[in-house]
């Protein structure tokens, strides 16, 4: 009977008046809480991850054009451990861990404080956005603290496969290069690092800006679990490993102890795919792969679970 009132049922919500909902508002991180986190967040990594980035770094210096020291990751982690004991594998960890601190702070500091300017007003940022503040982070980062640090960790670990090491720890090595060398001896490969770090963080946070999106569809403010956090953070190391491995090596060999082989990143380019072949812009790919993943799985889970603690004690609305 038309003239009756219908039954409805109050779980009942039209279709059209859904869709007209307003989603929910991200939360904007503030930089000075990026920075912290990022800090510590990348001071955590570094120690989990550090012998992998040891092999790495020995296998890319083992170059072709003299007989090979090792015939593979086992082996180098076998005459590592033989002639030097486990702690072998952490030769050149100090240098690298003051430098992967303030590293992974300026990284964070720097994104937050640029895509905090490109979200749009539900607090969304897109793919490409991400990318172009990954970039600004990556850029910002190799300028500040990467290509100095990197230089000196290179320079130790390459000074260990020498009869005599002449570098006795961080802070006498950093004087010994600056003292012999001056202050541009702590900034060689700077273009391939900016080149390396750049393309890293424009990968990396292309890949998980566009993950967290997929995951969040039109919920900006959804949580995601640490687990699933660590998962993107994986994918994205892996995709930035296959897509900058070349600019790697070309940076440590522009940072080892022979960078004076060189005269350009270009010229180290050329004389790597002369020499060498096109495949020794691969070498250490591998172990690199195993750490990154490790790396920025890592890091995006303690720095996303550090950015919750700080929002309830440090409050910046």
């Amino acid at each position: 009977m038309s003239g009756q009132p219908k039954f409805v049922s109050p779980f009942y919500r039209p279709r059209c008046l859904a869709a007209a909902a307003p989603a929910g508002k991200a939360k904007l991180t503030h930089p000075g809480k990026a920075i912290l986190a990022g800090g510590i967040a990348g001071g955590i990594e570094i120690c989990i991850t550090f012998p992998t980035e040891y092999v790495k770094t020995q296998l890319q210096l083992d170059e072709k054009a003299n007989p090979p020291k090792y015939r593979g990751i086992g082996d180098c982690v076998k005459q590592t451990v033989n002639g030097h004991g486990v702690g072998g594998l952490y030769r050149g960890l100090s240098s690298l861990l003051y430098g992967s601190i303030p590293k992974a702070a300026v990284r964070f500091g720097v994104f937050e404080f640029i895509s905090n300017k490109m979200r749009d007003e539900n607090g969304r940022l897109d793919s490409k956005q991400g990318l172009l503040c990954g970039l600004g982070a990556g850029v910002a980062e190799a300028v500040v603290v990467v290509c100095p640090m990197e230089t000196v960790k290179v320079k130790f670990i390459h000074d260990q496969t020498s009869a005599n090491p002449k570098y006795k720890g961080f802070f006498h090595g950093v004087r010994e290069i600056i003292r012999v060398e001056g202050l541009k001896g702590t900034y060689q490969g700077l273009t391939a690092t900016v080149l390396k770090q750049g393309s890293n963080q424009a990968i990396r946070f292309y890949v998980m800006t566009s993950l967290r999106n997929w995951y969040k569809g039109d919920e900006p403010d959804k949580a995601i679990n640490p687990l699933i956090t660590g998962l993107f953070g994986a994918v994205a190391g892996a995709v930035s490993v296959f897509g900058n491995t070349p600019l790697d090596v070309i940076k440590t060999r522009m940072q080892g102890l022979e960078a004076h082989k060189y005269k350009s990143t270009m010229d180290c380019a050329v004389k790597i795919m002369k020499h060498e072949g096109p495949k020794a812009f691969y070498k250490g790919t591998v172990p690199r792969l195993g750490r990154v993943c490790m790396d920025v799985a890592i890091v995006f889970i303690i720095y996303e679970e550090v950015v919750k603690l700080l929002n309830v004690a440090w409050k910046t609305d």
